[in-house]
């Protein structure tokens, strides 16, 4: 079986092989390439797509489809003057509601202009469809150039409300895909060429990272199609960052190992057998345990989170097959001519990680010194974690605001903050006049109106003008006491944000002791231990706190946040631990193989050493790619990647480099592989101590 396996696993290098792989993926890519175009057209866009499953703000959105008026969708109309309206600014809005009825949903009046107390703002309300968002987004478009043309000096206007911010939304989600695609493969390119020195090396790896990409997005659409999977725009966005960000980590690996090899065979295919067989077991170890730990998403309450996790999955595994099957093989087709102008001949002595020796030496002088150094830079970043505030109004959820959320600003600074976007309420018709008037001497709620009824009569929709912005804190109160106090179902955005709240801290004490058991395990099978594997866990939780600590101090003084998405730590942490395990798997199979050479101290150091090159090529790429979505519209998404990219950091020069080695130092041989019985180190191979079997060493570091 284990011969098997291993010339299973070294096909793509061999004279046949090659050929087989290329073929297979070709013809896969022929097959279904056309099929990832269609992932758009399953992508779900609707309130629930990011809403907890079962939430009673979800079930108010289900029930609103038994209304006639269910896919209505109110867009707002705000026109404002710092001085007090006059006939002009009268006739300016009066004119365009007159235009608004032509672009309004047909059969739907658009009722007359309310004003303000304080008679400087007037509001018109636009019914329109919601059912195609992309239409949704131009009739939006049609009402901001109308209410934007011919206005009397000293009166603005902005079109905002429900439907507003949907238009805005999907608008930000239409572009993501292209953008993010566009900008982590120019710096995927860019850090490649960087790294490798070469102007031909850095495009095999993209290659492959196509193919990967192709295939990730036609089975994502199949499984979406027709297995139930729910994907939304941002699990797809996410989607293509970490196919680019882990396949380039197992291209640079793998390269890194087969020019070393190259060193050593004159057989190029020979050279890459060796290279796949050494580090196939890393690769796979890595990607079983990022995919499980997305994998394990699926126990959230909140679909988006959901969405994301298996998504994800997906992508792993297509990004780990492409690297270990069609990159070996494009790269032994192409010969070792790639690598030009630094090629590596056959017998000659390849580079060594001079710099990564000091480093692994000088920690081993002092390892306790080393950990507890570490810890303090680790645990002072942590500390600022906890003065981190959670929650994001809905005036923030854009880096740029858009126009509906300034059009929510002035309907709250003239009209009740609530006047455009109120809670919706479904109660049974014959409990509807009990229920509005307990709703109407609800604290919080200002005014309750009946919307429309179901066409068997049984349900009524009311809608509750809440005192407060739908995010605010008052509005969600003011919803638990709906709930409280009545047996209808309440829903709207404030219903939504209370739901999202509740739900995210239900799945962090879920999900996260799942993922910690489950990465646990897969440590253990890797290295037949249960210390070491305690110990990586445990310094990846200490790097996932810091990455917190320091992203919360960047959100407040840099980026100008004022507060974190709910959104963040659960995905964040999910993120992090199963990609810093990724690093720590790449060291410790390093460290496991040289001390079986050269003994347990020997083999930290020359583990570190021969993976100091590639690992820190590896987490600069990882980061760099999730730094992206720091640039991106929406700031829940900026902020994951913020997070995620400084956590990578943190683990690849401080975690990886000084607190892992320095634990596995300090606790000895023994206790750090405890129970498995330390090898007795036996004389080093003279090509080990010259460099030549340790493949990760010949690496350009940036």
């Amino acid at each position: 079986m284990r011969t098997w396996l291993d010339r299973s696993v070294a096909t793509p290098g061999g004279r046949r092989g090659k050929w087989l792989a290329l073929a297979a993926w070709l013809l896969a890519v022929m097959a279904l390439g056309a099929l990832a175009g269609k992932l758009g057209e399953v992508q779900d866009t609707s309130a629930n797509a990011f809403l907890p499953r079962g939430a009673e703000s979800a079930r108010v959105n289900t029930e609103l489809e038994k209304f006639r008026t269910h896919d209505l969708m109110a867009a707002v109309a705000v026109y404002t003057s710092d001085a007090p309206l006059t006939d002009a600014d009268r006739a300016k809005v009066e004119a365009d509601r007159a235009a608004f009825a032509k672009i309004a949903e047909p059969g739907q009046e658009v009722p007359p202009a309310v004003t303000s107390k304080d008679g400087r703002a007037l509001m018109v309300v636009v019914p329109l469809s919601g059912e195609d968002q992309a239409v949704l987004a131009d009739k939006v478009a049609e009402l901001r150039t109308v209410a934007a043309a011919h206005a009397p000096p000293g009166l603005d206007a902005k079109v905002g409300g429900l439907g507003g911010a949907t238009a805005d939304a999907f608008t930000v989600f239409d572009t993501l895909d292209g953008t993010l695609m566009a900008v982590t493969g120019l710096i995927v390119i860019v850090l490649l060429l960087l790294t490798y020195r070469s102007p031909v090396l850095w495009l095999f790896p993209v290659i492959a990272v196509a193919f990967a990409a192709v295939l990730t997005q036609a089975f994502t659409y199949l499984f979406a199609k027709y297995a139930g999977l729910q994907v939304d725009p941002q699990s797809s966005g996410v989607l293509m960052v970490l196919v680019f960000g882990i396949g380039t980590d197992y291209a640079l690996l793998l390269i890194a190992r087969y020019r070393e090899e190259l060193h050593r065979h004159e057989d190029r295919h020979e050279a890459m057998r060796i290279a796949l067989r050494r580090c196939f077991p890393a690769v796979l170890a890595s990607a079983a345990t990022i995919a499980v730990g997305l994998l394990c998403l699926g126990f959230a309450d909140i679909n988006s989170s959901r969405s994301m996790g298996l998504v994800g999955a997906i992508g792993v595994v297509f990004g780990f097959l492409a690297m270990v099957s069609v990159l070996p093989a494009l790269l032994v087709v192409a010969g070792r001519w790639v690598f030009w102008p630094l090629v590596p001949r056959h017998g000659t002595a390849p580079r060594t990680g001079g710099g990564w020796q000091r480093v692994g030496e000088a920690v081993a002088a002092r390892p306790r010194r080393a950990w507890l150094v570490s810890l303090l830079v680790t645990g002072g970043l942590a500390l600022s974690a906890l003065g981190i505030d959670m929650g994001l109004s809905q005036s923030e959820w854009f880096q740029n605001k858009p126009e509906s959320v300034v059009a929510q600003e002035r309907l709250s600074a003239h009209f009740p903050s609530g006047a455009g976007d109120p809670a919706v309420i479904i109660a049974r018709t014959s409990e509807a006049q009990d229920v509005t008037k307990t709703a109407e001497n609800t604290d919080g709620v200002l005014d309750v109106t009946t919307v429309a009824t179901t066409a068997d009569g049984k349900l009524t929709q009311l809608s509750a003008v809440l005192d407060g912005t739908p995010d605010s804190q008052a509005a969600k109160d003011a919803v638990k006491a709906l709930r409280a106090n009545t047996d209808a179902l309440v829903g709207g955005t404030a219903a939504q944000s209370l739901d999202k709240e509740t739900a995210t801290a239900r799945d962090l004490r879920t999900v996260v002791p799942v993922v910690l058991l489950v990465i646990l395990l897969v440590l253990v099978w890797l290295l037949r231990s249960l210390v070491a594997p305690l110990v990586l866990l445990a310094t990846v939780v200490v790097s996932y706190f810091s990455a917190l600590g320091a992203s919360n101090l960047l959100f407040e003084h840099v980026f100008g946040y004022s507060g974190t998405d709910w959104s963040v730590p659960l995905l964040g942490f999910v993120f992090l631990v199963a990609l810093g395990v990724d690093y720590n798997i790449f060291l410790m199979h390093r460290v496991r193989e040289e001390a079986q050479l050269r003994g347990h101290r020997q083999g930290v150091v020359a583990g570190l050493s021969g993976t100091g090159g590639v690992i820190t090529s590896a987490g600069l790429v990882l980061a760099a790619t999730f730094a992206v979505f720091a640039a991106l519209p929406l700031v829940a998404m900026a902020q994951m990647g913020v997070i995620v990219g400084v956590g990578v950091l943190i683990d690849t020069f401080l975690v990886r480099t000084v607190l892992v080695p320095a634990l596995a130092l300090d606790l000895g041989e023994r206790r750090f592989w405890w129970p498995a019985r330390p090898a007795a180190a036996g004389p080093a191979p003279a090509s080990r101590d010259a460099g030549a079997d340790t493949p990760e060493r010949e690496h350009v570091v940036l």
